[in-house]
């Protein structure tokens, strides 16, 4: 496997080194947007929006769904006032949680 074809598990995705659907299951597709964040952005620059835009339209026509969905994943960090992106860097702690969402409820201290 190059370091831009997918892993196994996501290969049914991709035709031709594009993205033809976003999976539906978040363990999926959070898979998914991390295999792109760590094979399309390097994590030691900057990115303008309209470098993540022609960036993500190399795999997939919808640049816009595919950056909400890094952003809102955590995986890409914009800044305050939109001017650039950058590649998150991991926290081994606080990754499950941003890929899948809200940390598993428990119950409120007495």
């Amino acid at each position: 496997m190059s370091a831009h074809e997918p892993p196994a598990d996501l290969a049914a995705f991709f035709s031709d080194g594009r993205l033809v659907s976003v999976p539906r299951r978040p363990a999926r597709r959070a898979a998914l947007l991390e295999h792109l964040v760590r094979t399309l952005f390097d994590p030691e620059r900057s990115y303008t929006e309209r470098e993540v835009n022609e960036t993500l339209l190399t795999v997939h026509s919808d640049s816009a769904m595919l950056r909400r969905y890094l952003v809102e994943a955590r995986l890409l960090t914009r800044a305050r006032d939109g001017s650039s992106y950058r590649r998150a860097v991991a926290d081994d702690c606080d990754a499950p949680a941003a890929l899948t969402g809200p940390a598993s409820a428990q119950p409120p201290a007495a």
